[in-house]
């Protein structure tokens, strides 16, 4: 059976339900300015945020500026991420993207998308984190969690991420849209999870449209008397 799209109704309660969860939603890497959320981002791609965060305590409190990480080179930052997958390529991007932020934009993490996206390591859903998170911009950064959720339950239907976060952007209202990417991403990750979804703990499958969310606990929702009490 083919998922519906929610209706506006739909998305408002779901929305108001995930804010009413987490208030104030965050990201789960750890970063103290837009450059360390930049180095972070980059780094978690293909990785959890408990491995980044576990290599950025370390380096951060020794580098944490482009120039103090250009100042490590390559292989003195791979001795701080190399336990992170793909740490080979992702040192040498970090260490490229730091030249240029340096050269051209005075050490500044840019606030656009172009240039964002100019910098090695740095595709569009980095550029989307970043510019939500950072600058507090309207952007919705699609990751598998995110993408699986849209899809599962009706809220955003489409067959890739680019899809998806166009969707979205168009159907979440205005006052949910800044801790959209949060309330989605944490969500998917602690309960809307891939294989066993925990329908029966969500505080929002009354208004999902995954037709099998009820075997996996969704409660029954009975459906009102309205026709009755007419009578």
């Amino acid at each position: 059976m083919a998922v519906k799209n929610m209706t506006k109704k739909q998305i408002q309660t779901f929305f108001e339900r995930l804010r009413e969860q987490r208030p104030n939603p965050k990201t789960e890497l750890n970063y103290s300015s837009p450059f360390e959320l930049l180095v972070a981002v980059t780094l978690s791609a293909q990785a959890t945020d408990v491995s980044v965060n576990k290599a950025t305590d370390k380096l951060f409190p020794i580098a944490n500026t482009p120039e103090a990480i250009y100042a490590l080179g390559v292989d003195g930052l791979k001795e701080y991420i190399k336990t992170i997958g793909l740490y080979n390529s992702k040192a040498e991007n970090v260490i490229k993207a730091c030249k240029i932020l340096i050269e051209k934009h005075n050490s500044i993490v840019p606030n656009n998308r172009a240039d964002l996206e100019a910098l090695p390591g740095v595709g569009r859903k980095t550029a989307n984190v970043v510019l939500n998170t950072a600058f507090g911009q309207p952007t919705m950064a699609v990751d598998t969690h995110i993408f699986r959720l849209g899809n599962r339950t009706g809220l955003a239907i489409g067959k890739n991420v680019l899809e998806v976060e166009h969707r979205l952007v168009k159907v979440i209202p205005k006052e949910f849209i800044i801790d959209s990417h949060h309330w989605l991403i944490l969500h998917g990750r602690y309960c809307c999870i891939a294989r066993k979804p925990k329908c029966n703990e969500c505080i929002v499958s009354d208004v999902c449209n995954w037709p099998d969310r009820f075997e996996f606990g969704a409660a029954r929702i009975p459906t009102t008397n309205i026709s009755t009490a007419e009578h």
